[in-house]
């Protein structure tokens, strides 16, 4: 925990906007002013969830002295994330706060601004020598945690933070240009990816648009009862997940991988899994189960190389494709960088590995995946103007295939962003990432392939050449999508971008969770648009609420439902019904069309017929369905 004291003329406080995490407050709450008052700033940190007992009962005598040495009966307990990078959960940091409040009352008039809250405040502080005091405090087993948690932080990771990078642009025609002399105009996404990447800035002060929409949409929310960064999905969103890992999968599968499962967790102290740890760039989960300590994966590479190194193969196989969808990996990303579904602590991974015959195999399997990588996101949503390319290589590597990284650019036909450095840190001589650029400017990797050039040694992985003898192959990993819950992040943020240029938000109809929203115009409708729905081969729901029809088509606005059928006495004289499309219509221009459920089908067909389709897991009848925010 951290403290910061300051001995007040006044503190006062007043709620701006809430964040995501805020508590429930009422109005009496959204203001506060405190004279002659002791203000104490705190940050509670993830290290006090170890020991809160013991923090909370420190912060109280420490918070109780300094009250005394500055003669003051007031107390004003202001929460203040600024004050550590390391926070603990919302739910726990509330619990503490209210601790210290209950704990402190019957001494002192005490005083709480809300947590979770951004607020203006201004204070007066009295100058004196005590007037400014700072104070941290922590679990007497702190130190020791800290130990075990530095063990689990690869010495990848630790090198990515020293490595020494070259940064460059590279356009399509080939030519290096050097960030300061190249002209953005035009390229202000790949601007922002480049402040990015280079200030490596992953701290998030802000709320992107997703967190509000993945809510209102009732796909998924904060899991308030796990650690931070392990979400809750709700119908709607387990159903946009499905659909999205079956399309992957299905993807793969085609391009001629072979799907395998694996364990979610590896002894630590496995000799070839521990060397491993230190050569990939990620925080792990540790736990400890029969004497063991055991680490929960970040990718499914451990168990698909340990499965290669007891396969028997032969050349005749290669290059030999296996992929996992990992639900879940788990990777102790920091506090400070984890919100929404942009960035996780548990997260599902379509992870593919490519054994490949020598590295002439593994350059051109390169070039397909990358192209494969490329067809996957524009099948999900995500065309070659919503992301920006980063390309990484040893400078070695780079001066052997300088053409074939050149086409990388080509195929691209944009400008792409290139690190290049001297020695090797990683596993990989060769990496590509598609970059998606969010509302605030954040960048997120989706799709990747890497050539690995020390795994096949490591796991002992060989397969039986041309010649009879035994042979290391170069392998690749290559993630086709990037995580899935990042490809919905992604997509709800495009739509918000695409709602601040006019374009009416949506997701592709095939992951639409309701493709079609019948609303009757009165009960007696309600039997012809029972009928039309029986007619629809697909995700069709009624609005049967004793609702306006006015608010109905609203709420099927606000759920970016594709097509919304309004049913009154017309439609069922004539059988035809008015269709509106929400692709075609702009803010307060309805795009309406008359047709047949059978031509609304036809054409609902014809946009999704090459996806997975999937029902949805709720009532067709609006009335019955919960509410789930």
């Amino acid at each position: 925990m951290q403290l910061l004291l300051i001995h007040s003329d006044y503190i006062e406080y007043e709620t701006k906007k809430d964040t995501p995490v805020a508590e429930e407050i009422d109005e009496s709450f959204k203001k506060g002013r405190l004279e002659e008052a002791l203000t104490v700033f705190i940050a509670v940190e993830s290290v006090d969830e170890t020991g809160r007992g013991e923090v909370v009962s420190r912060a109280v005598a420490d918070i109780k002295k300094v009250a005394g040495q500055v003669n003051t009966e007031r107390i004003m307990l202001y929460p203040y994330a600024h004050l550590s990078s390391d926070l603990s959960s919302p739910s726990f940091a509330v619990s503490v706060l209210k601790e210290l409040e209950e704990i402190l009352s019957p001494d002192y008039e005490v005083s709480r601004a809300p947590f979770g809250w951004y607020k203006a405040f201004r204070i007066s502080c009295k100058g004196h020598p005590l007037s400014e005091l700072s104070k941290t405090i922590r679990p007497e087993k702190t130190e020791e945690i800290c130990r075990q948690d530095e063990e689990v932080v690869s010495e990848a990771l630790k090198a990515e933070d020293t490595a020494t990078s070259y940064w460059k642009i590279m356009t399509p025609d080939g030519e290096l240009h050097s960030i300061e002399d190249f002209d953005f105009k035009g390229h202000e996404n790949l601007r922002k990816f480049v402040d990015y990447e280079i200030t490596k800035n992953r701290k998030v002060e802000d709320a992107p648009p997703h967190v509000e929409l993945m809510k209102r949409l009732e796909l998924a929310d904060y899991e308030p009862g796990s650690d931070s960064g392990n979400m809750r999905y709700y119908p709607k969103g387990r159903l946009v997940k499905s659909l999205l890992e079956n399309y992957v999968l299905d993807t793969s599968t085609r391009y001629g991988a072979m799907e395998v499962e694996t364990p979610l967790m590896y002894d630590m102290n496995h000799p070839t899994l521990k060397k491993y740890l230190d050569r990939f760039p990620a925080r792990q989960y540790s736990i400890e189960s029969d004497k063991k300590q055991l680490f929960l994966r970040f990718a499914a590479c451990f168990g698909q190389f340990l499965m290669n190194h007891d396969m028997t193969i032969s050349y005749r196989s290669l290059p030999m494709k296996m992929i996992e969808m990992t639900r879940y990996s788990f990777r102790r990303e920091q506090r400070g960088e984890l919100v929404g579904l942009r960035r996780l602590r548990a997260f599902t991974m379509p992870d593919m590995h490519t054994m490949c015959a020598d590295m002439d195999q593994a350059v051109d399997q390169f070039g397909e995946q990358y192209s494969m990588c490329m067809d996957t996101l524009s099948s999900i949503g995500l065309g070659i103007d919503d992301y920006e390319v980063a390309i990484r290589f040893t400078r070695d590597f780079y001066d052997q295939n300088r053409e074939f990284i050149t086409s990388l650019a080509q195929t691209a036909g944009k400008p792409v962003l290139v690190e290049m450095w001297d020695k090797r840190f990683f596993y990989f001589v060769l990496k590509f990432e598609f970059n998606f650029v969010d509302a605030i400017a954040k960048a997120s990797a989706l799709s990747t392939v890497q050539i690995d050039v020390e795994n096949a040694e490591r796991y002992d992985i060989s397969f039986t050449d041309t010649e009879g003898g035994s042979t290391r192959p170069v392998m690749l990993h290559c993630c086709p999508s990037g995580a899935i819950e990042r490809c919905i992040y992604a997509l709800l943020e495009k739509a918000s971008m695409d709602s601040e240029k006019g374009k009416p938000p949506m997701l592709p109809v095939w992951l639409s969770p309701t493709q079609v929203r019948i609303i009757p115009v009165a009960s007696r409708h309600l039997e012809f648009a029972e009928k039309v729905s029986e007619k629809l081969e697909c995700r069709v729901d009624i609005d049967d609420r004793e609702d306006s029809v006015g608010k109905k088509i609203r709420d099927a606005g606000r759920e970016w439902v594709p097509y919304v059928a309004v049913i009154g006495d017309r439609e069922a004289e004539t059988g035809e019904i008015s269709v509106t499309i929400r692709a075609e219509s702009a803010p307060k221009k309805p795009v309406k069309v008359q047709m047949s459920a059978e031509e609304l089908n036809d054409r609902i067909r014809l946009e999704t017929c090459t996806m997975p389709y999937r029902n949805l897991a709720l009532s067709k009848y609006i009335s019955r369905r919960p509410k789930f925010i």
